[in-house]
């Protein structure tokens, strides 16, 4: 049996492991974040109950690949979330969607890939250009069973 420990001496640096230990290897790994928002839309040439203004909390969950760096970390999920918080819930949360994204009926298959290209754009600008990393999918759930996705493989081939 496992019983409850309370470690005596935390490892350090240059004593216990050395700087060129902490990468444990040179593959691609992906990390994942969710966040959600509240936001209201109606679509357009839609018959339906969907063409009335109504909302949703919506969740989004970003999947980002890349490789570890010296310190055997891709990306710091903080990082991940101040490109959420800064360059694109900004539009979103608590927002009419119909207003704030660019001309485009705000259906979950049209929001998911313009999701999924400003999280690329803030990935691939110079200032965060570090370890390969890449969207490699992004889901957006519109309800708690109903969600649109858009995959690397289909946004770069297509």
């Amino acid at each position: 049996m496992y019983g409850f420990r309370i470690v005596e001496k935390l490892q350090k640096i240059g004593e216990d492991i050395q700087r060129d230990q902490l990468k444990y290897h040179h593959k691609r790994v992906m990390v994942s974040k969710e966040f959600t928002f509240d936001a209201a839309h109606h679509l357009h040439d839609y018959e339906g109950k969907c063409k009335n203004l109504h909302g949703h909390t919506y969740k989004v969950i970003f999947g980002i690949s890349g490789y570890v760096d010296e310190r055997g970390l891709m990306i710091d999920f903080g990082d991940i979330k101040s490109i959420w918080k800064n360059e694109i819930e900004i539009f979103l949360d608590h927002k009419y969607l119909n207003e704030t994204l660019p001309a485009m009926n705000t259906t979950a298959e049209n929001m998911v890939v313009w999701i999924f290209e400003k999280m690329e754009a803030a990935l691939q600008s110079e200032a965060r250009k570090t370890q390969g990393a890449r969207v490699e999918f992004v889901r957006l759930y519109e309800t708690p069973t109903s969600f649109a996705e858009a995959r690397r493989e289909w946004m770069v081939h297509e």
